[in-house]
């Protein structure tokens, strides 16, 4: 078999705009799938860099926070034309699925959002989504623990968020744990100062319950949703769930339903799954929060790769960084878990049949445990809005 060139052709800067744009129309299916295309046309079949290259940078990004196969292609399009050419071939990955979200937020706040025809098949499609987070906590975390240390962070930092400590100290104190690993005292020390800190931050402030007006919407604010959620996205595009949640729902801008509303349409579009933030800004700020949580949402996915484009091997190439990265992974796997059980709580509520309920979820969950492929998704959020009906 000949050995495809290691440097991608020469192509102009519309046409790259356009290949990458195909590819955003054909991004269905999540990120696996997402990876897949782009392994196929870039270094199967057009030998852009050799197979050991491209596995040893998906290895990179899927330590580094964002959506990998976004930040693929904004690294291939440097690769092709410099910067600007990441820019480019970026901005045409996610365009189609942010016009289309855009085009489902419009519709669901004009059309959809408190019809009562709507409300069953809504309520099904949320519990069906449940399931999927809950396979996808899972699937997390299998790659993510790997020792019992990081099953202790993962299950502190569920604690610590169902308790309302403020997320960052589960994340430095997962991290700094993790990195000290081989100086027990060190260790200790850290979780003693994240303990103190976690007390201190309780008696500070209580976070507002879901659904009450903590503070006045503002485009900043929405922006700095989305930054949160993409500088936090270790180990895939679900862990951004619980930090744009937090600052949209936890603020009373959105409800838990609508929220969950918004990631079952981000599974069935093709879209990076982070794009279920703009559904999220449409929905409390209309256009422009739209645009300011998305800008937020998908800077660091640029970023990382303008910016750190000749340094992104080397970044992790140190021991204590990796160690550092994997126990944030381990302390962000926690919040999603605990996230999922609030979210949980909150459809319960809403449910009448509380059995079917059970049932609806269950068989998702089946769903989602034992099929495989980029259809699973659609199907499950297909099976919620076809029995959603007698849940109320």
């Amino acid at each position: 078999m000949q050995i495809a060139p290691s440097r991608p052709p020469v192509i102009g800067l519309i046409a790259l705009f356009l290949k990458f744009l195909r590819f955003g129309c054909l991004a269905f299916g999540g990120p696996v799938a997402q990876i897949a295309m782009l392994r196929q046309a870039l270094v199967e079949e057009e030998g852009w860099i050799d197979r050991g290259r491209f596995n040893r940078l998906l290895a990179v990004l899927q330590i580094l926070p964002g959506p990998e196969a976004h930040e693929l292609c904004v690294h291939f399009g440097v690769l092709a034309r410099g910067r600007v050419g990441g820019l480019l071939a970026g901005l045409g990955f996610m365009l189609p699925g942010f016009c289309l979200m855009l085009l489902v937020g419009w519709l669901y706040v004009s059309v959809v959002q408190g019809s009562v025809g709507f409300g069953g098949i809504l309520l099904g499609i949320q519990v069906a989504i449940l399931a999927v987070i809950l396979r996808a906590v899972v699937r997390i975390g299998q790659h993510v623990i790997e020792d019992r240390l990081l099953a202790a962070i993962a299950v502190a930092a569920a604690i610590a968020t169902l308790i309302g400590i403020p997320f960052w100290i589960p994340l430095l104190v997962g991290g700094g744990v993790y990195a000290a690993m081989a100086r027990p005292a060190m260790m200790i020390a850290i979780g003693m100062v994240g303990l103190v800190a976690a007390v201190g931050a309780m008696g500070i402030a209580t976070p507002a319950p879901a659904g009450s007006m903590a503070q006045p919407l503002t485009i900043l604010a929405l922006f700095l949703a989305g930054l949160k959620g993409g500088l936090l996205t270790f180990g895939g595009a679900y862990t951004a769930i619980p930090y744009v949640r937090a600052d949209t729902v936890g603020r009373g801008w959105i409800g838990d339903a609508a929220f969950l509303d918004g990631v079952a349409f981000a599974n069935v579009i093709p879209a990076p799954l982070v794009i279920f933030a703009t559904f999220v800004g449409f929905v409390a700020g209309g256009l422009t929060g739209a645009l300011a949580i998305t800008l937020g949402m998908f800077l660091p996915a640029f970023a990382f790769s303008l910016l750190f484009f000749e340094r992104l091997e080397r970044i992790v190439d140190a021991p204590s960084l990796r160690h550092a990265l994997t126990g944030v992974a381990a302390a962000v796997v926690g919040i999603i878990a605990a996230t999922f059980v609030q979210l949980a709580v909150a459809t319960g509520a809403r449910i009448d049949a509380v059995a079917i309920g059970g049932i609806l979820f269950a068989v998702a969950l089946g769903l989602a445990w034992r099929l495989k492929g980029g259809w699973v998704t659609p199907v499950i959020v297909g099976v919620g809005a076809v029995t959603g009906w007698a849940l109320l």
